[in-house]
């Protein structure tokens, strides 16, 4: 891709997931942290970053990476996969106690809007909902909203995978969409059998087994 159109300017979406565990409290991992990611999907996200970082060096193709932390939209997302098993009667772990989440269409929005920045070397910028959302809290959250009991299991971890977004809030201006807003859109969403993509995203898992 990067031979085919060097002339042109790339938008490349990465993952949060090539950053570290970071303490719920940090605040989120920085675009200036060094990657360390936990498993094969973080590093081979890694590996493309790198890919993308080579080509523009070389060729001087303006590229942005965006490292994305979470995407959700109705279908698909963290919060759909809590929402789901709350309506399901299942059991919600709650060990990977934390999670940023940010509108598809927010994050659809900035990832265009980080064309004009692409440059070379590549730009690089977390695109993360401003909220630090607590699995429990979002579990119990969907029960109130469906009028079902939320069972939540574990404990919660003192670190997770979160990224500080403020780059780009400060760039591109915030989420129009907040946490409760798509919350409420998603719980009306499954509650009436709206269509699912059927790809649960596994955000639980801690060791980078997916």
């Amino acid at each position: 891709m990067s031979r085919r159109f060097a002339g042109s300017r790339i938008a490349a979406f990465s993952t949060g997931n090539v950053y570290p565990f970071v303490g719920i409290d940090s605040g989120g991992s920085r675009e200036t942290d060094r990657p360390e990611p936990v498993g094969e999907y973080g590093m081979s996200a890694l590996g493309r970053e790198r890919m993308f970082e080579y080509f523009s060096g070389r060729d001087g193709t303006p590229v942005s990476i965006i490292r994305l932390n979470y995407a959700c939209e109705l279908r698909y997302g963290v919060l759909v996969d809590i929402a789901q098993k709350v309506w399901r009667g299942e059991a919600v772990d709650a060990t990977m106690g934390h999670a940023n989440v940010i509108w598809q269409g927010d994050a659809n929005a900035m990832a265009l809007a980080t064309l004009g920045d692409a440059a070379s070397p590549a730009y690089v910028v977390n695109v993360a909902g401003p909220e630090r959302l607590s699995v429990r809290e979002v579990a119990q959250r969907f029960g109130e909203l469906m009028g079902k009991p939320a069972e939540v299991t574990g404990t919660e971890a003192a670190t997770a995978l979160l990224s500080d977004g403020s780059k780009g809030w400060a760039r591109y201006g915030e989420p129009r969409v907040d946490a409760e807003r798509l919350m409420r859109w998603i719980a009306d969403w499954v509650m009436r059998g709206g269509a699912m993509l059927g790809k649960p995203t596994h955000f639980e898992v801690r060791d980078g087994k997916f």
